[in-house]
């Protein structure tokens, strides 16, 4: 079928019609008002000939005159890629010449290198793209533009943003004109709006009624391109998901229910990309669990754990509301960053979210719950945090002995798939209840240290110092294991140029194929082949499934060629500038305070020896993680093999109860197949909101207006580890991808252990999300690498290769050029 009239189109015709065209047919089939037009199919695209015959059939039947030729591609208008403005759209097309050619330009647009770029960023391949064409009868507008049926700068649902201006629409669209901008609040009314730019009043009621009409009809918030002719008919010219919006809370009614805030807290295990839903389900299991042990009602888990578009955010509503702690809020999530602080205070002046007492049956946390989980934990965390401030070297023997307990256990796995399930769920409850809760007193004893050592040194302290006295930290896993990797590349010299040369997933595709000379990874992979990226999601994949995150690794290693620069000389040198810091501290506080000068020396030296224990708990916690990845693994395999998943990893997209029905022979493969194509979309997501209204609305504030103070060439973010450096910037996203060289500032979204192999040898780190207190800018600090975390958009504002100073003491970055450069940065 070559041409086909718009009305004729099904919804289920888009791989016929493209998403265009799709989009118009269900505006039609909900009964608005769309002007008359037919599709040239994509058969004809894929023939390579424009069928003339039948087009201009098809125009005569439309009565001639002007018309709109617009693209209609298969990967257009889509639920996770709008595609707007990427492929051409030809106005006031008159005359069958003038049609054909204006085909062929359309169908030419599919390839132009705007198309292309954007395709290679939403994931999707030139060869799966095809193109239909829209002929639509011209409208003369006297106002047109286009409507948002959601705001899409904040996300919030109840609101109806306009955009519009008097004549033809393009001008909204391709931002060459200044347009009436509307923001309609949902309760109806118009505030200082009514007959104000070229749309009415009236106009604007029916557009925002026309909006939730359509809203309701397609099944999500909508951009609407509009037209009002000189007889005031409204003419809707295309609707399409909005793609940019993030996705709201599970269970919730944007619109009557009951108002509540979240926080997003996993990327303070750095976890910016999307959990599997496994990995949210073992994590939910095995807190619940744990609440159990202690004699915690684990309903609360609903409120630690809530699962948005593949993140885990926290439910603050309770906390918002309680007239004891609505004023403590925002220091309370102080660590989380400051625009997620001053996100809060933003919601603490909604009347939504003003102090009342919990309504009956919702959840909460209960005194005697509080009381009990408090019972449970601070007399047995406490005795040992003291224990550990007096023989910190009793205390670390006593976290490695727990270490070495947890990694010679050994599991045996039952026979039948369903009983592997239930029992891999459990793998991890005696090591969450036993030895890593033995493991923490040592690491409260060490932040209790350096918080009463502030205090004794308040009026003394200038900025970062503080955190300088933990650079070059001792007794840390996560270090200890990046520098046996810096021993690994040193054994692989004599195969440098190979290691350089190919690209990492290569070389890991030759490594797993036993193709590439052994020089110590096999010994170093059998150690801390547990770990990788995300790696608290039991669906992420390990460094033992997929080593190519550790090549890229050994490429930066094997370019530095100064021994002054080698990760073990930098380590030791940020060592002795923490000793002299500390020391010089102390000499200046004792000119004044002498006793406390002393005491908080003490201190200080105590949480050295005890502060680079902080990676220890997760990390004996990987292992049981670890096997709990590799049995789920194994009864997705059998699954697999009984015909009820493709693949062993489809499991990852299951939960642990659905897991078990597929055990017991049901068929989730369209489960799956939808849960993937949902993870892949949100794995593209860029941005994700610190914090998020139950209708939708992101209420953090723009950057630290600090920034202003410093002209447009800086940014300002948290500062999280002390020190200046200055190089150009490598924009990484994961690990995998990372391209360094030794003083590369690297910018990332977040950071966690799995990305530590690469700060050996950068100038500094910037991230957009994070805490002093994350791994990232913990290991940061014990390099001795200047951080600054919490810098919004910093992937997208900062250019690779651009030219950029790190203040890791005030939280400065000063931008010095847009251009690439080759230099290998100054910041050593």
């Amino acid at each position: 079928m070559d041409v086909i009239d718009l009305a004729d189109i099904s919804p289920e015709a888009t791989e016929l019609v493209g998403g265009k065209a799709a989009g118009l047919g269900a505006l039609l089939s909900a009964g608005e008002r769309v002007p008359d037009g037919f599709c040239l199919t994509t058969e004809a695209y894929r023939s390579g000939a424009v069928p003339e015959g039948a087009v201009l059939a098809a125009y005569e039947r439309l009565g001639g005159g002007p018309v709109a030729v617009r693209s209609s591609a298969t990967a257009e208008d889509l639920p996770g890629a709008s595609f707007a403005g990427q492929q051409d759209t030809v106005l006031d097309v008159e005359g069958e010449d003038a049609l054909l050619a204006a085909i062929r330009l359309c169908w030419a647009s599919v390839d132009s290198e705007r198309a292309v770029a954007y395709r290679a960023g939403q994931g999707l391949e030139t060869a799966d793209v095809a193109m239909a064409v829209v002929v639509q009868r011209m409208v003369a507008p006297t106002a047109a533009g286009v409507m948002f049926t959601a705001n899409p700068l904040t996300g919030t649902r109840t609101e109806t943003v306009v955009d519009a201006v008097a004549g033809l629409g393009t001008g909204v669209v391709d931002g060459t004109r200044n347009t009436d901008h509307y923001v309609l609040p949902g309760n109806g009314t118009l505030p200082g709006q009514e007959d104000r730019g070229c749309l009415s009043a009236d106009q604007l009621r029916e557009l925002q009624r026309t909006g939730q009409r359509v809203q309701r009809a397609l099944g999500s918030p909508q951009d609407i391109e509009f037209a009002y002719d000189a007889e005031d008919a409204l003419w809707l010219l295309q609707s399409r998901a909005i793609t940019t919006l993030f996705p709201l809370p599970p269970g919730t009614d944007p619109v009557r229910g009951d108002p509540r805030v979240y926080m997003e807290v996993g990327h303070m295990q750095g976890l910016r990309r999307p959990v599997t839903p496994m990995g949210v389900s073992v994590l939910r299991a095995t807190t619940r669990r744990w609440l159990q042990v202690v004699g915690v009602d684990d309903a609360v888990v609903d409120l630690f754990l809530v699962d948005i578009g593949g993140r885990l955010f926290m439910d603050l509503t309770g906390f918002v509301r309680s007239p004891r702690l609505h004023a403590r809020v925002p220091d309370m999530v102080q660590v989380y960053g400051p625009a997620v602080a001053r996100g809060v205070r933003r919601v603490l002046d909604d009347p939504r979210y003003a102090p009342r007492p919990p309504r009956p049956g919702r959840r909460a946390f209960s005194p005697g719950a509080t009381a009990r989980l408090l019972l449970a934990v601070v007399p047995a965390s406490l005795l040992g945090a003291l224990r550990a401030l007096a023989r910190p070297a009793a205390a670390r023997e006593r976290a490695f002995h727990e270490l070495e307990r947890v990694r010679r256990q050994r599991w045996t796995a039952p026979a039948d798939t369903a009983s592997r399930i239930r029992s891999a769920a459990g793998l991890q409850d005696a090591t969450m209840t036993g030895p890593m809760m033995r493991s923490l007193p040592p690491l409260w004893a060490a932040l209790l240290a350096q918080a009463v050592a502030g205090r004794l040194l308040r009026g003394i302290l200038r900025p970062g110092e503080l955190n300088a006295t933990l650079r070059g930290m001792p007794h840390n896993v996560t270090t200890q294991m990046d520098l046996q990797l810096w021993s690994v590349a040193e054994s692989a010299r004599p195969h440098r140029g190979l290691l350089l040369s190919t690209d990492p997933d290569e070389l890991a595709a030759r490594f797993s194929r036993g193709e590439l000379p052994e020089f110590g990874l096999t010994a170093f992979l059998e150690e801390y082949g547990m770990r990788g990226s995300a790696e608290i999601d039991v669906g992420s994949p390990r460094w033992a499934d997929d080593p190519t995150p550790v090549f890229a690794a050994l490429a930066g290693y094997l370019q530095v060629t100064d021994p002054d620069q080698a990760p073990p000389a930098r380590f030791a040198r940020a060592a002795a500038e923490a000793e002299a810091a500390l020391a010089d501290l102390v000499d200046r506080a004792r000119r004044t305070r002498p006793l406390r000068a002393r005491l908080a020396g003490s201190l200080l030296r105590r949480s050295r020896e005890l502060a680079g224990l902080r990676e220890l708990p997760k990390f004996l916690w990987l292992t049981p993680l670890a096997q709990v990845r590799g049995q789920l693994l194994a009864a997705g395999a059998e699954l697999t093999g009984r015909g009820l998943l493709e693949q062993s990893e489809d499991i990852m997209f299951l939960t642990l109860g659905e897991a078990l029905e597929a055990a017991h022979g049901a068929d989730l493969r369209a489960v799956v197949t939808r849960r993937r194509r949902e993870h892949d979309r949100e794995a593209r997501r860029r941005q994700v909101p610190g914090l998020l209204l139950s209708d939708g609305t992101n209420p953090q504030a723009l950057p630290d207006g600090a920034a202003d103070e410093h002209g447009p060439d800086a940014l300002v973010g948290q500062p999280a580890a002390t020190g200046v450096a200055t190089g150009p910037v490598r924009i990484v996203h994961h690990p995998s991808e990372a391209r360094l060289r030794p003083g590369d500032i690297l910018v990332a979204p977040t950071t966690d252990p799995g990305w530590t192999p690469l700060f050996l040898t950068l100038g500094g780190l910037i991230t957009e999300t994070g805490s002093t207190i994350a791994h990232g800018p913990t290991v940061a600090r014990e390099y001795g690498i200047p951080a600054v975390i919490c810098v919004p958009d910093a992937t997208t504002r900062l250019t690779e290769g651009q030219t950029v100073t790190v203040d890791g003491a005030t939280g400065l970055i000063r931008m010095h050029a847009a251009e690439p450069t080759t230099g290998d940065g100054a910041g050593r």
